[in-house]
């Protein structure tokens, strides 16, 4: 089995990083190259920076931050957040990502995922799905159904989350950035029946985000939820956890990770 990934998140905004509920509510939580510095230390697999209010604003993630950041690291960096267009994405990768993460443009013009799969290989490509559990009388027969929105997670799409996942697949993502805007920040465990639904439907890799408040909740999403990764922001950017002791509960309950 393949080791499982943990990933930690920075949300910047205005060159902070921030936390919020269910993407709102948002707090400072640190400079970004300072934790990026810690998490590196710690034993971090990758790290991912969202530049949460790029898209709204119509403007690419902030240079000055990602190179600030990849700095810091030796570790793979990921970045979202306003990335448009093939020159958003080489102007991310130019500043020392190396790999680009599209939500928004990709739900508006899907084949802007494999233009940059061409140019740079599907490893370097991540579809970010982001989702909410539909009432009951929407949901198909036997399952719960879960609805894509856009625009930091403002605006419904009218896109089931498992379908677009395998059409994302299709279209050369290399993996899929799930995160359940109904757990997001609220520490209740992740969407584990959102996930599992999606690890099934595709054959690239999923990461889990949204929800991770306990070192249990990790152990759930590698089983229940069938999640490659699993990405938290909250527990480590207050040190309720750290990687180290993460990793420790998940080798004593059998899920391989990178020591």
């Amino acid at each position: 089995m393949l080791s499982k990934r943990i990933i930690a998140c920075l949300d910047v905004r205005d060159g902070q990083v921030v936390k919020g509920v269910n993407f709102e509510d948002l707090r400072s939580a640190g400079d970004p190259a300072e934790l990026a510095r810690r998490y590196n230390a710690e034993g971090i697999d990758e790290l991912v920076i969202l530049d949460i209010t790029a898209t709204l604003e119509a403007r690419r993630a902030l240079p000055a931050t990602i190179r600030a950041v990849a700095r810091e690291l030796f570790i793979p960096l990921a970045v979202g957040g306003g990335i448009r267009s093939e020159a958003d994405a080489a102007a991310a990768i130019d500043a020392g990502a190396d790999k680009v993460s599209v939500n928004t443009a990709a739900l508006t013009d899907p084949r802007i995922i494999t233009t940059l799969a061409d140019r740079y290989g599907s490893q370097a490509v991540v579809v970010a799905v982001d989702a909410k559990r539909m009432p009951p009388e929407e949901s198909a027969a036997g399952g719960a159904r879960f609805a894509v929105y856009a625009r930091s997670g403002q605006t419904a799409v009218n896109r089931d989350a498992v379908e677009w996942a395998r059409e994302a697949e299709s279209r050369g993502a290399g993996e899929i950035l799930l995160t359940s805007i109904d757990r997001d920040g609220t520490k209740r465990g992740f969407e584990c029946e959102l996930t599992a639904a999606v690890s099934r439907a595709v054959s690239i890799p999923v990461i889990a985000s949204g929800g991770a408040g306990t070192l249990g909740h990790f152990v759930e999403v590698f089983t229940d939820g069938c999640a490659d990764a699993a990405l938290a922001a909250s527990i480590f950017h207050y040190a309720e956890t750290s990687v180290r002791a993460l990793k420790e509960h998940l080798h004593a309950h059998h899920i391989p990770v990178r020591r």
